[in-house]
This record gives structure tokens, C-alpha cells and sequence, in this order.
């Protein structure tokens, strides 16, 4: 038996929404490296190709494996953010530790 075959359409979908905002929802942030012209690195969003700017620092200039190891971070930092539903602080001062360490 289905439970929501009484249930107009519009009301499972927003159902199915809530569910899916309470356990992380999209991130808003998604990382990418490419290289550049000077043959630097830089990780940047994938949604707006925009450098990513982190705690002040633009990751740009980066080498290869910074911006590798940057980017698989940020990316690590947002799935666990996702599975627990909320921000983790000390994910995010560990990855900008590492990365200020980096210049």
C-alpha cells in the first residue's frame, strides 16, 4: 500500500524537499582546480568559476598538488557539513590552517 496515494502531488514534493533540506540540502560550494595560463593552479566553484576566496585567501597561484589537496579538503568539508546536517567549525579551521600554511 502506498501512504501517499491520497496526497496531492504538491504536498509529497514539498515532503520530499523538507526531508532532503533537513539532511544537508546542496551545498552551496563545490570545488574545482584548473590550471592557468601562467601554468599556476587555482581551485575555484564549479557553479560560478570564481577563484575560491577562503578566510581572506583567493586560491590562486597554487601549484598542482596545493590546489589538488586544497580542493579535495574543501570538497571533504562539505560532504561531512552535508551528512550531519550543519556547519563544523573545526573542519573549517583545519582546512584554513593547512591552507594558510601553504603560503
Amino acid at each position: 500500500m502506498n501512504p501517499y496515494r491520497n496526497e496531492p502531488i504538491e504536498s509529497r514534493i514539498s515532503d520530499a524537499i523538507a526531508v532532503w533540506e533537513n539532511e544537508g540540502g546542496a551545498t552551496d560550494d563545490q570545488y574545482g582546480r584548473r590550471i592557468e595560463s601562467d601554468r599556476s593552479w587555482t581551485i575555484y566553484n564549479v557553479f560560478t568559476g570564481v577563484p575560491a576566496d577562503i578566510g581572506g585567501l583567493t586560491m590562486t597561484g597554487l601549484s598542482k598538488p596545493e590546489a589538488t589537496d586544497g580542493m579535495l579538503s574543501l570538497n571533504l568539508r562539505n560532504e561531512e557539513r552535508r551528512k550531519i546536517g550543519a556547519n563544523a567549525p573545526s573542519m573549517w579551521l583545519s582546512t584554513l590552517d593547512a591552507m594558510k600554511s601553504w603560503r
